[in-house]
């Protein structure tokens, strides 16, 4: 077939899981015998279009405006424009360029009219991979009240995009549920857990010293976040477990990323004098790597507030090198059960502070338990998060749809 997968974020400028594990995705089908061609927005400063080659598949960027790290103003008129700017940048190179395959990634909410526009053009089928219900989650949170023409401008475009699918996928089965419940679509839904072709072998394992000695870090256990540090995630949640977990000398943690709440962090970090937490700007994916495999226990949280249920795509990367996982997520969320049912890690629910310390200090402690935990997240990576899983799961939707 030929596979157009459409993403607001790709390799090899962005740190973002979303970028990665798309990328992956693409190897995986060109792999299996597949063309595949990817849309994604570039920087303000290229010309209208780019095409690159890499790994033998095309990449077609095009002028976007800025949309990541960048005012929330200047972010939602960029991104709804995303659709428009690439049908001018890219539609006389597509238009007779026959797919048979859409694929599409949200967030962002703002590729509906395209993927619109090309499934006309071409009469082929499309697939959206939904990843989070934006508004929603910036309802739940407060960042946007329920009844405002913001929110109803969102919802329009939330509304259009999920219209220009033939299937959705959400990310966990509680998703799947919570999407049947409150949004009216016809489309065919389907649970498509995130992926990663990201398996070491143990050469690869062997943990490293650079960051350890770097941050004089020799005798710790280290704490590890890497990852976006916006208001979804409630970095203030993991600072109040490193300020909790103070009182343990040998206990350090170490922040890595970019996002709406790191100066919230590095205030904090100066208010209460935390001298066991490092924060450090967001790195390469390359870096990113040699860090996960120095450290010792892999953080995320998730904002309380969350009525969606998300899967971290960070978890991902703890999972491949066998780190085990250490998490904080809101109240009903299945990861809770994926993630104990096999061993791979302690979650509690944001906001039981005690509880979230009592499983950090299990884990500072014991080390044959940190160590049996990590080989178990690694056999769950593979077993229900491979890439090669996840290319099956998709054309199998779309074969079983077409039986009906």
């Amino acid at each position: 077939m030929k596979i157009l997968l459409i993403v607001d974020d790709y390799v090899p400028y962005s740190i973002k899981i979303a970028a990665k594990m798309m990328h992956e995705l693409a190897l995986q089908f060109i792999t299996e015998g597949n063309e595949v061609t990817v849309i994604t927005p570039g920087s303000s400063e290229q010309n209208n279009m780019q095409l690159n080659s890499i790994e033998n598949l095309t990449v077609l960027r095009f002028n976007s405006g800025k949309i990541k790290n960048t005012s929330k103003i200047k972010r939602a008129l960029n991104e709804s424009f995303l659709s428009l700017r690439a049908y001018f940048a890219l539609y006389s190179k597509l238009k007779g360029d026959k797919h048979d395959l859409i694929i599409y990634y949200s967030p962002t909410i703002f590729f509906g009219p395209l993927v619109t526009i090309l499934k006309k053009k071409w009469k082929c089928t499309s697939y959206l991979i939904l990843r989070d219900f934006f508004p929603q989650w910036a309802i739940d949170q407060k960042i946007l009240k329920e009844n405002s023409l913001i929110t109803k401008y969102f919802r329009f475009f939330e509304k259009m995009n999920y219209n220009a699918a033939d299937f959705i996928a959400l990310q966990s089965p509680k998703n799947l549920a919570l999407f049947s419940e409150n949004v009216k679509s016809n489309r065919e839904l389907s649970v498509l857990y995130n992926w990663t072709n990201d398996f070491k072998d143990d050469a690869q394992l062997i943990k490293k010293d650079y960051y350890r000695v770097k941050l004089k870090l020799e005798n710790k256990v280290v704490f590890f976040y890497g990852g976006n540090m916006g208001k979804a995630q409630d970095m203030m949640n993991l600072v109040r477990l490193a300020k909790n977990m103070s009182v343990y000398d040998k206990a350090h943690f170490v922040f890595v990323g970019k996002g709406d709440e790191v100066e919230l962090v590095k205030e904090a970090i100066i208010k209460y004098n935390l001298k066991n937490i490092d924060y450090l700007n967001a790195v390469d994916q390359e870096t990113y790597q040699l860090m996960l495999s120095e450290f010792d226990i892999g953080l995320f949280s998730l904002h309380k507030l969350h009525s969606s249920h998300n899967f971290p795509g960070k978890l991902l990367g703890y999972m491949a090198h066998k780190i085990p996982v250490l998490g904080s997520i809101n109240p009903g969320n299945d990861l809770k059960s994926i993630v104990e049912k096999a061993n791979a890690g302690l979650i509690s629910i944001n906001g039981e502070d005690d509880q979230l310390m009592k499983n950090a200090i299990k884990m500072l402690n014991d080390v044959d338990f940190r160590s049996e935990m990590g080989e178990n997240a690694r056999e769950l990576l593979k077993n229900d998060f491979s890439v090669e899983n996840t290319t099956k799961k998709i054309l199998q939707d779309i074969q079983d749809n077409i039986k009906k």
